[in-house]
């Protein structure tokens, strides 16, 4: 809607002009705080907008004739802006006129010569109007004349400032009885009270030529295009002399009063009143030409006649509309509501009908749109949401096309830019990082990088990292060529071997990872930005640990109640251990007989704890032989007399890794008879020739061959 005021001109600074807030519906105390104000509309700059009540005051003098001269009624378009939301009022304020001027004759002075007896009664001498800058009944001017026998005045038309005046002779003049006459011309407005101006008339006497030249017309009217060539031909003036000779004889001019820029624009042919063109036309700066014409005789003294060319300046399309942003709000939000206005915008055009008439539009069409608030006012609207990330600046043409034909255009480019909001959270590359790590490694050593991407600027996609969950269980975990089962001792969180760097999203080792405590571990890394409030991304960290050959293999002590025995002193992982055993076996047994079986152990896994076995002593051909996967010592020949009663064997066990690692056993088989070995075994010793479990033995040393194959297979298919 609109909201109209009206006000007198000269109204006192500080007059309340009407209570704007609560007019627009705002609550009491609301105008301060939603910052109720006019956008400035320059001749709209001398109101204001109390802060504190909210009403429009008159803040500057006003003068109606300076902001509107003679167009009434005096109406000043007003744009009022409110925030919190924003909106735009449109207020129309109209500044009455008060009798503030009084009428102005253009000169305080005016000669005028007639000439005696020639002169007939009934004769015209045409005067200039006073004017009045004011407006409606106060510029309505009445005249009057002082008392005089000889003269009269006569006014035609109606009382505004463009009616005909006359000074009529009622009487012939007789100069040798008054040669000057002097009369006041009193021209007075109609306003209340009523103000008056005066002009002195001097009437000079003159003898002789007593008929003045006359137009066949008073009133010329011409109607011509603006910006037509300089030396277009308007009009030609005509007049007559009914006297002869040298009184006859009639020059063109301008009227006396006739202003300088009258004369710049238009020239007259003294000889035969060809009126034409010399300056430019502008409908916009004047439509209407008033250029009064006089036509002088040669006589003594010269008489003349006097007529009026009236010039209509058509209207041309010649001026594009025009395009002004009066508030821009920017930037704009991504997470702004449709509807929400970004823009405020003036449309003119200078022409006028059809011409002046301005449709606009918005390129691209989306995601602005225009709505028209009242002529010539347009708010550029949000239409869609926006995404910044998608689009982080527009670059918006506002078009205005008039109906002219052919039409003219005018645009204005308008920047938006979309400021940022936290609407996107971290995203990893991947889901699942898996990472393969050697054992030993070194403390601070990276492991891997993980990044993130927010695609949020500043603050918003800042990404910060850190280790937000996992673990492993923990403890001694070994593998052998018997057994392939792990104990735990307990559990502890990943943060205690990896760190997170927090801006580059390194994963730093805090420990040397020990394959033979942990063989994975996953933990969860979380991204957060400095949004407000933050959003988070995560993703999995799998990080497995790949063994080296950093155990050398264990020889295990024979089982309570075997057939051989011996001690198994404690050795480093990392060095060869020496092992001493015995067993026994009896003369004439056949080749193929286990006399003992050499058990290790190696804490890697893999090839690294794949275990084989040889006879290092004695070299050559001996009466034993050590199987090469299964740790079992057979006789490899039968046993003789000369065999002598003991053999020492020195076995070593090696494992696959690179490089190898190995332990010695040595084995001590005592040689014994038959019968003895048999009365030791009925009796229950445990020095026995044959363990009687032997068979069952080998079968499980088998078993745990084929589980061992199983397992590299299943390492090496993993690597």
């Amino acid at each position: 809607g609109q909201v109209r005021y009206s006000v007198p001109e000269e109204a006192k600074a500080g007059t309340v002009v009407g209570r704007l807030a609560q007019d627009l519906g705002l609550e009491a105390g609301d105008a301060e705080w939603r910052r109720l104000r006019l956008v400035s509309q320059g001749r709209g700059s001398s109101v204001e907008v109390s802060g504190a009540s909210g009403a429009l005051v008159v803040s500057s003098r006003l003068d109606r004739e300076e902001l509107c001269g003679k167009s009434a009624p005096c109406a000043l378009r007003l744009e009022v802006l409110v925030e919190r939301p924003l909106r735009v009022f449109h207020v129309e304020l109209e500044v009455t006129d008060i009798n503030d001027n009084a009428p102005i004759f253009p000169a305080a002075r005016k000669n005028l010569s007639i000439a005696e007896f020639n002169t007939l009664p009934g004769s015209r001498f045409p005067l200039e109007g006073a004017s009045d800058a004011d407006v409606g009944a106060n510029a309505q001017l009445s005249y009057t004349l002082s008392t005089s026998e000889h003269f009269s005045l006569d006014q035609q038309g109606n009382s505004d400032q463009s009616a005909s005046l006359a000074l009529i002779l009622t009487k012939p003049l007789d100069r040798e009885t008054m040669p000057v006459h002097r009369l006041v011309l009193t021209a007075s407005d109609g306003g209340r009270p009523s103000l008056t101006g005066t002009m002195e008339l001097v009437i000079s006497v003159l003898d002789a030529n007593d008929n003045a030249p006359q137009f066949n017309q008073s009133v010329y009217k011409v109607k011509i295009l603006e910006g037509s060539e300089p030396g277009t031909l308007l009009t030609r003036v005509s007049a007559t002399d009914l006297d002869e000779g040298i009184n006859s004889d009639i020059i063109y001019l301008f009227g006396r009063h006739v202003t300088q820029e009258l004369k710049k624009m238009f020239t007259i042919d003294e000889k035969n009143g060809e009126i034409k063109l010399q300056g430019i036309l502008d409908y916009e700066e004047i439509g209407t030409y008033e250029i009064p014409v006089e036509a002088r005789d040669k006589g003594t003294p010269p008489l003349s006649g006097h007529c009026k060319v009236v010039l209509e300046v058509l209207d041309v399309n010649d001026n594009a509309p025009e395009v002004w942003v009066t508030s821009l709000s920017v930037p704009v939000p991504e997470d702004a509501s449709v509807g929400t206005v970004v823009a405020l915008l003036s449309v003119s055009d200078r022409d006028s009908g059809s011409n002046g008439r301005v449709r606009c539009a918005v390129w691209p069409s989306s995601p602005f749109g225009l709505e028209s608030r009242f002529a010539g006012s347009y708010s550029l609207v949000l239409r869609e949401a926006l995404d910044r990330e998608r689009v982080s600046e527009y670059e918006v043409e506002v078009r205005a096309e008039d109906g002219g034909s052919p039409s003219l255009r005018g645009r204005r480019g308008v920047r938006v830019a979309v400021s940022d909001v936290n609407d996107n959270a971290p995203s990893f590359l991947q889901a699942v990082y898996t990472v393969l790590a050697r054992e030993n490694n070194a403390a601070g050593a990276e492991l891997a990088r993980v990044w993130a991407r927010d695609p949020d600027e500043a603050g918003n996609g800042r990404v910060s990292y850190s280790l937000w969950e996992g673990g492993v269980g923990v403890g001694a975990a070994a593998s052998s060529a018997s057994s392939s089962s792990s104990s735990w001792s307990g559990w502890r969180a990943a943060s205690s071997y990896v760190s997170v760097d927090a801006e580059s999203g390194r994963v730093w080792a805090l420990q040397a990872l020990d394959y033979e405590e942990v063989q994975v571990l996953q933990f969860e890394v979380r991204a957060v930005d400095a949004g407000d409030p933050p959003l988070v991304g995560n993703a999995t960290v799998q990080v497995f640990v790949v063994d080296e050959n950093d155990n050398a293999p264990s020889v295990l002590p024979p089982s309570v109640g075997g057939a051989w025995g011996g001690s198994v002193p404690e050795a480093s992982p990392e060095e060869s251990s020496s092992e001493s055993l015995w067993a026994w076996a009896w003369w004439g047994a056949p080749a193929g007989q286990v006399v003992a079986k050499i058990r290790a152990v190696d804490a890697d896994s893999g090839y690294n704890a794949w275990l084989r076995y040889e006879v290092w002593e004695p070299r050559g051909k001996g009466p034993f032989r050590v199987g090469l996967y299964s740790g079992e010592v057979t006789t490899a020949r039968a046993l003789e007399e000369a065999d002598g009663p003991r053999q020492k064997l020195v076995i070593v066990v090696r494992d696959h890794g690179e490089p190898s690692r190995s332990a010695t056993a040595t084995l001590s088989v005592s040689l014994v008879e038959g019968g003895e070995a048999a009365a030791s075994s009925g009796s229950g010793s445990s020095l026995s020739g044959v363990r009687p479990s032997s068979v069952s033995e080998g079968v499980v040393s088998a078993s745990t061959n084929v589980w061992l194959v199983v397992a590299i297979c299943a390492v090496s298919s993993l690597f």
